[in-house]
């Protein structure tokens, strides 16, 4: 499955932690991010990861633009709450999701559920709705 990450900045120290805590089940999947965020995660985990632009330059839309051609299956973007100048990106990452059907976490307790689904197969539905899911090429 292709698996997208995003972060605001008061978040990005929270997804490398949950990303080195879930590095097992991730490890088994593609994963992309916006530039900052995983270029942290990549390297405190050793995860390949396929990075676009940072998502004030543009990364939050060639995201956007993967989720509208149903090429990522899963996204967890750690939203700060308090950071009202970025709630715009994640109402139109969200609401992306919500229109493709591809499941969204935006803080620590939902994407563990979704990552501990993804590992008991939970999400095993998307390879029916995406079966040409292809990994990131650089």
């Amino acid at each position: 499955m292709n698996i997208a990450l995003m972060s605001h900045d008061n978040r990005k120290d929270l997804m490398v932690q949950f990303c080195t805590a879930y590095a097992g089940v991730l490890s088994r999947h593609t994963i992309c991010a916006t530039s900052t965020t995983g270029k942290l995660v990549s390297e405190a985990t050793g995860l390949p990861i396929h990075l676009f632009l940072t998502c004030f330059h543009g990364g939050s839309e060639q995201i956007g633009a993967r989720i509208a051609y149903n090429e990522i299956d899963m996204v967890l973007f750690f939203n700060d709450p308090h950071d009202h100048a970025a709630a715009e990106t994640v109402s139109y990452i969200s609401g992306l999701c919500d229109q493709n059907n591809i499941p969204f976490a935006s803080n620590v307790a939902t994407a563990e559920m979704l990552v501990l689904g993804l590992d008991r197969g939970d999400l095993d539905w998307r390879d029916i709705v995406n079966p040409k899911s292809k990994p990131f090429t650089a």
